[in-house]
């Protein structure tokens, strides 16, 4: 008889309990809770040594980085960007009161279509905010030209992208600045946590300036800053989860190509495959379902799947186009994000960890194939 135990969207990888109770006794000795501590200069040094990147700004979150990272880039007017992605990515704009100018996805990886960025540039632009979608790299090296033209600022919400490379090089080693998140649901976690990649010594003073109220010392006040630190603790679990990282994205993409396996002759169903030039973090697995050919809407696969408490999730659903606080802007109309709306109404995620075991694999594609 089947299981009809729940299979949660992911799960996190945590660290050995008796390890982090090693750490945690240092912090209780040290008394350094936070404002640079020993565990936390030394995640900076390793993680940036790991990510194969100059300079890291460590962040209590992934959306305060963003917001601190448009803060130091001194960005006004217009910013272009996509709609096909978290709340979190638009949601930052705002509060540093920028208008979003959404243009539309292409139609392989859910990425900024580069082909519509110019279009949309107008003399408020300042800048390019493109997002990594589920890890699979933008055309980095056509927004670098299309900036470099009209002499505008790039960031990267990297949220999906920790490890990622594109060509055997780091894509945190583009645009002006690339952010993380290390929040439960990545494939790195923190807890919660977050960074700022930056690419001088004098952006990534700026930066930790601006995450700590904007104090230079006792005596100095330079900006206005915010409280944006990571912790000690966040600090030390990153430490613990660096270590066994690379064996765990091993994992991932186990899973990832068993599913493809199973699910690749489905008639209807596409995968959103890895980039074929990138070394991927098999962050998610998101799957695109075609109505006409699959024979059920993506709604009602949905359903059928909660119903067999198997928690997928329509990631990215609602648009952000289209939901009431973004819905007036004019770039938000449909015709403008056609690739885009067409992907919102269609995509589930489906269950990756890196515990995720060859009978859940089954259970859950299982379901798929008989639901036709």
């Amino acid at each position: 008889m089947e299981s009809e135990d729940s299979i949660l969207i992911t799960q996190p990888d945590l660290p050995d309990l008796k390890e982090v109770i090693a750490y945690l006794e240092q912090v209780w000795e040290n008394k350094w809770l936070t404002n640079n501590g020993k565990f936390h200069k030394e995640f900076e040094e390793k993680l940036a040594a790991y990510l194969d990147v100059p300079y890291i700004s460590l962040f209590t979150n992934g959306t305060l980085a963003l917001i601190t990272a448009i803060q130091q880039l001194k960005l006004s007017g217009e910013v272009i960007t996509t709609p096909y992605s978290f709340i979190a990515t638009t949601h930052s704009l705002i509060w540093n009161n920028i208008k979003p100018v959404f243009v539309d996805i292409e139609d392989e990886y859910g990425n900024i279509n580069t082909s519509k960025i110019e279009a949309a540039i107008t003399p408020e632009t300042t800048a390019i905010l493109a997002v990594h979608v589920y890890g699979n790299p933008c055309d980095v090296d056509e927004i670098n030209r299309i900036a470099n033209k009209h002499n505008l600022k790039v960031i990267y919400d990297s949220a999906h992208a920790f490890g990622v490379k594109i060509n055997n090089k780091s894509i945190l080693q583009y645009g002006d600045l690339s952010i993380l998140s290390f929040h439960a649901t990545k494939v790195f976690n923190t807890f919660e946590g977050g960074a700022i990649v930056s690419h001088s010594l004098e952006v990534k003073k700026e930066i930790d300036l601006l995450k700590n109220f904007g104090i230079k010392d006792e005596n100095t006040i330079t900006s206005v800053g915010i409280n944006a630190k990571m912790n000690e603790f966040q600090s030390l679990i990153g430490l613990l989860q660096l270590q066994k990282h690379d064996e765990r994205i091993k994992s991932r993409a186990n899973v990832f190509f068993e599913y493809l396996e199973k699910l690749e002759k489905v008639k209807g169903i596409k995968i959103i495959k890895p980039n074929k030039s990138a070394y991927s973090n098999y962050a998610y697995l998101p799957i695109l379902v075609n109505e006409k050919e699959y024979g059920k809407s993506r709604d009602e696969l949905f359903n059928i799947l909660r119903s067999k408490n198997i928690f997928v999730r329509k990631y990215f659903f609602p648009l952000i186009s289209n939901i009431p606080t973004y819905k007036t802007i004019a770039s938000a109309n449909k015709e403008n994000l056609k690739v885009a709306n067409s992907f919102s109404e269609k995509v589930i995620c489906l269950p990756i960890y890196t515990e995720l075991d060859s009978k859940a694999i089954s259970r859950i594609t299982q379901i798929i194939k008989s639901s036709q």
